[in-house]
């Protein structure tokens, strides 16, 4: 069997830098890190779990609290994606990921209780709502933690920069030369949705653009089906948008079944901004126009940012912003007045 003696000789290093590096020291370079990672993967190395438990006093483990209100869980492509992208990336130092709820055999718990129980060394939180009261007090727990799309001064956060995102569609449409753009936003308990909407406002006002009162439509929890009747009801008004920005691609596919069902196109029609870019949104047709999330760099990230909390074994504040960019489709095209 490989052991780390093993791993030392041959990379060179001693045997100390290559436990640090296996445990994501910041005082190992990356360079370093690669050659020692590339000799595991090599070698199939795997390090007895309990051996490492007694030695590094950890679990080696780390809990997954999803907490949502979309209805669609981890099937939503979004949060499938950010939580591969974690899972492969503490996957290579070593670290099992197990998903935490709020009960233990048949019995309600707390968080902050199933992750005392489990004896995870750290937690990253997906929620989408802020006043998850039992999500807050894992926040204000000791135990290190990083929180997705939920912004706090109290741990470490990660999340799309949703504000410019939004711009970047307005600015993208009004180029198209539309200027009755509506808005079907994301729900205001979310982070996302309250931001998106943010950017979206402070787009058009930058512009000069005014947006009647009935522009502004509440998608609810970015379901296909919030899409769908958000845009039935921008349909149903006497002068409806040449274009909608729609929070989220889901909703936006929702918006695009309603305008065809009523018998007209997009874009020839209306043209739609998505946002996301989930792996669908290049297969609908027409293929959606959207603002692109880096998924995978959403959960490199924050695997960073828990393992450099645990390892420095202290609860850390920051807040990483991810750029974003605009993937142009076929959904959006040139006003047709």
């Amino acid at each position: 069997m490989t052991t780390i003696y093993d791993i030392a000789k041959k990379t060179g290093f001693s045997i100390t830098t290559v436990s640090r590096a296996l445990n994501n020291y910041s005082d190992v370079s990356e360079k370093t890190k690669k050659k020692i990672l590339d000799a595991v993967e090599e070698m199939g190395y795997y390090p007895n779990s309990i051996a490492r438990s007694l030695t590094t006093k950890k679990s080696w483990t780390i809990g997954i609290i999803f907490s949502e209100d979309l209805g669609i869980g981890v099937k939503h492509p979004f949060f499938n994606a950010v939580i591969e992208a974690f899972k492969q990336a503490v996957e290579k130092y070593g670290y099992d990921i197990i998903f935490l709820s709020k009960r233990i055999g048949g019995e309600n718990k707390s968080y902050v209780d199933h992750a005392k129980y489990r004896g995870v060394d750290g937690v990253a939180i997906f929620s989408t709502h802020f006043d998850d009261e039992e999500v807050n007090k894992l926040i204000d727990s000791p135990l290190p933690s990083v929180v997705f799309d939920l912004h706090s001064h109290k741990t470490s956060v990660v999340y799309s920069n949703n504000q410019h995102g939004s711009e970047l569609a307005v600015e993208h449409l009004l180029q198209l030369g539309h200027r009755r753009i509506a808005h079907i936003h994301g729900h205001f308990n979310t982070f996302a949705g309250q931001e998106r909407y943010k950017g979206f406002m402070a787009a058009m006002a930058s512009n000069n653009q005014g947006i009647p009162e009935d522009y502004i439509v509440n998608g609810h929890y970015f379901s296909h089906e919030g899409g769908y009747r958000a845009m039935q009801k921008l349909l149903s008004l006497q002068q409806p948008p040449t274009a909608v920005v729609v929070s989220g691609d889901i909703m936006a596919i929702g918006a695009i079944n309603a305008i065809q069902n009523q018998g007209l196109r997009v874009p020839e029609d209306i043209s739609i901004i998505g946002f996301d870019d989930i792996e669908f949104a290049k297969y609908v047709t027409p293929a959606l126009t959207t603002v692109k999330q880096d998924m995978e760099l959403l959960g490199e990230s924050a695997a960073e940012a828990l393992l450099k909390q645990i390892n420095e074994k202290s609860k850390v504040y920051s807040a990483l912003t991810i750029p974003v960019e605009l993937i142009v489709r076929s959904s959006t095209a040139t006003v047709r007045e």
